[in-house]
């Protein structure tokens, strides 16, 4: 498929100049019928990756999601944008389900969702042939080894063999390397190209605090984001219910989510909250899942969570539109505790359990948090972030590269093939079973570190496993083993430092300041409300905040200049352009009228009208400004733009003026004359208008 195509369909349906990352590869695959596997991270754009293909590939793209909600709002996404989609689910009437397939008999829908449960739907009527791309999405559903483990998801690997020449693309947001592996051996997609996008949102600011008083850290958080949209997870239904309950209290519109709730009432509270009806959702997990509202400015977990992957996924809810949001994790050795007994007897008891370890120590941790969070998923950060607790308020450090020699040379030596406990076993020379056993007493690195206490040696693996020279092969009983990174420090003389373990009192981050509430983007997010209440949509269908914030400094007054933003395809310019361009127009004219008023001289009259002009007003504030006839005005701009100023004469005049101008230019037998339009428009199109739509087609024809 030829790039220009791509790009072309991407403005036009999602409103986008330009690809993220791997996308354009991972749809080039698409087209050549590759089997892939996208490892994205949360808002990084997985969407897009077979949205895009599906509207200009020939036959219909099957989409696997595992939650209903995520499929409504994925096709309520599509069809805003003007891209025919439609899902299938258990819950549906046998009549919509009649409706869809004979739509889909007729070639009008490009995209079909369909949860794993009704696959048996879609069987009867699509062959080898008729399915253009299967996209599976939430694949680490497929893993025992991923944190979201589904049975139902398991079934899917029949869908290769099913469809033998469709390319599948299996997508999620969160998979370790085990992880990765076993999907593409369930999903019988073995040589498929594996994408790794970067896992780094930049955007996202990452505190951890202690567990005490936590309420009162919540309120402190809020105080300066009451107009803000945020996620509160708890562990329980009656913990969500309880702090629901007391930010009510507060005056903030807080809902309790969890799945005791009847589901009516989840779904509305669900609606409330996308639709901006309610600010704050206290949920257990089963919130959010099947959540894209791009405006959630904050994530806090009440409790911690049970791994890293739900961690990361669950923080990676807020600022999906990559502006600035905050998460706040609390940790307590309780929730370690409720924790271990949820764990206890499940399937993957071990496996949960290593990995429970491991979100304890990113609590625990005394490095950069993102670090931690980009090792984990085997992504390497050269320089710490900056946009962390740790980072703002950084313990004592020392130059600790001899103890990471000596703790890298032991897990080499006993080649990846021990846990933490018996490494730290060799390293103090200790007498025990799996010692003597194995024959350890033997290695070069038994006893090379027991003047280091156990506790602390302990310390410093966490470190550098958050550092990412050593990873936890949690697929290998959770063996230890190098990454390419310790090379640098094994062979290279790479310097470390490690924080030291006495330091563990840190700082508390001062709160940042909310947006001003008088603002231009509150006064468009106040219209995207009403329009989405209007229409009964969600309002990040109609434009994300990042499309707004992009408004808010562009300043567009015309469709040509609105169709440049971010985010803004041709049907959104056309739907809601005029609407957010009059908010922009009255927005400046008010600020305007709000400044102290200049002091002018009478010196140079267009100087006078270019200085108002380049002040954001309008032709008819001008003229009461200046105190002149509004036909003067148009005549001074007329003139400023002969002399090359930046006029934009657009601005002036409605599109369907100009175009009725022109239409009437090629009619008439004088189209030279003023007096001539005005007489065919029976002055229902003021003289000034006719002159500005000349100007225009002067300039366009010559």
């Amino acid at each position: 498929m030829e790039e220009v195509v791509l790009l072309e369909t991407l403005k036009e349906y999602f409103g986008y100049e330009s690809f993220r990352p791997l996308q354009k590869k991972i749809i080039e695959n698409i087209f050549k019928k590759k089997d892939n596997l996208v490892i994205m991270p949360t808002g990084g754009g997985k969407s897009i990756c077979y949205q895009l293909p599906a509207i200009l590939l020939p036959e219909i793209t099957l989409v696997i999601s595992p939650l209903i909600a995520l499929m409504k709002d994925q096709v309520d996404g599509l069809n805003a944008n003007g891209v025919p989609a439609a899902f299938l689910n258990s819950s549906q009437e046998e009549a919509d389900k009649q409706a869809i397939f004979q739509k889909i008999d007729k070639k009008e829908i490009k995209l079909l969702y369909v949860a794993p449960e009704s696959l048996q739907f879609v069987d009867r009527f699509l062959s080898d042939g008729k399915v253009s791309l299967i996209a599976i999405d939430e694949a680490h559903c497929i893993s025992s080894w991923g944190h979201d483990f589904r049975p139902a998801y398991t079934q899917l690997g029949y869908l290769k063999n099913r469809f033998p020449s469709t390319p599948v693309l299996a997508l999620t947001a969160t998979a370790d390397k085990a992880t990765r592996n076993d999907i593409c051996r369930q999903l019988n997609i073995p040589d498929a190209k594996k994408h790794v996008a970067s896992f780094d949102r930049k955007n996202l600011s990452l505190d951890v605090k202690q567990g005490i008083k936590r309420f009162e850290q919540i309120s402190q958080f809020l105080k300066n984001r009451q107009k803000e949209s945020g996620i509160i997870y708890c562990l329980s239904r009656k913990t969500t219910e309880e702090l629901a309950g007391k930010l009510k209290a507060k005056g903030f519109k807080a809902e309790a989510y969890h799945a005791g709730l009847a589901h009516l009432e989840r779904s509305q509270i669900q609606d409330d909250f996308i639709n901006d009806e309610k600010q704050i959702i206290c949920a257990t997990i089963a919130f959010g899942m099947g959540i894209d509202k791009s405006n959630i400015r904050w994530v806090i977990h009440y409790n911690m969570p049970k791994n890293l992957e739900g961690y990361y996924q669950e923080i990676g809810r807020a600022g999906r539109d990559g502006l600035p949001s905050d998460t706040l994790l609390f940790h307590s050795y309780a929730d370690v505790i409720q924790l271990q007994k949820f764990a206890s007897n499940a399937k993957n008891e071990d496996v949960q359990l290593a990995k429970l370890d491991r979100m304890k120590q990113y609590s625990e941790a005394l490095s950069c948090r993102r670090k931690i969070l980009l090792s984990y998923f085997g992504e390497f950060l050269e320089e710490d972030c900056g946009n962390c607790d740790i980072c703002r308020n950084p313990p004592e450090f020392f130059e600790g590269t001899v103890i990471a020699q000596k703790a890298l040379s032991c897990i080499f030596r006993l080649k990846g093939t021990e846990p933490i406990g018996t490494v730290i076993d060799v390293l103090r020379g200790s007498q025990n079973e799996v010692i003597r056993r194995n024959g350890y007493e033997q290695l070069s690195t038994y006893n090379i570190g027991n003047d280091i206490s156990w506790r602390h040696w302990q310390q410093y693996l966490i470190q550098l496993i958050n550092l990412g020279y050593v990873e936890i092969a949690f697929d290998r009983n959770n063996h230890l083993r190098l990454t390419e990174q310790a090379k640098k420090v094994l062979f290279e003389k790479e310097t470390v430092y490690l924080a030291d373990v006495q330091e563990e009192q840190l700082k508390t981050p001062e709160e940042k300041a909310a947006t001003a509430a008088n603002s231009l983007f509150e006064r468009l997010r106040q219209l995207r409300l009403k329009i989405a209440k209007e229409e009964d949509i969600p309002a990040y269908l109609i434009f994300n905040d990042a499309a707004l914030k992009d408004m808010e400094k562009q300043r567009p007054m015309s469709d040509s200049e609105f169709l440049l933003i971010n985010g803004v395809g041709r049907k959104k310019m056309e739907d809601y352009g005029y609407r957010f361009i009059k908010e922009i127009i009255a927005f400046s004219k008010d600020k305007r009228e709000n400044k102290p008023k200049k002091k002018t001289t009478k010196g140079n009259t267009l100087k006078e009208t270019l200085t108002l002009y380049e002040d954001g007003l309008g032709v008819e504030e001008i003229a009461k400004e200046r105190g002149v006839a509004k036909n003067t005005i148009i005549t001074h701009l007329l003139k400023l733009y002969d002399e090359k100023e930046e006029i934009n004469l657009h601005q002036l005049i409605p599109i369907s003026d100009l175009k009725a101008v022109e239409k009437a230019k090629k009619k008439l037998d004088n189209p030279g004359s003023l007096k001539a339009f005005y007489e065919y428009f029976e002055e229902a199109i003021p003289y000034e208008t006719i002159k500005i739509s000349l100007k225009i087609l002067d300039d366009k024809e010559n």
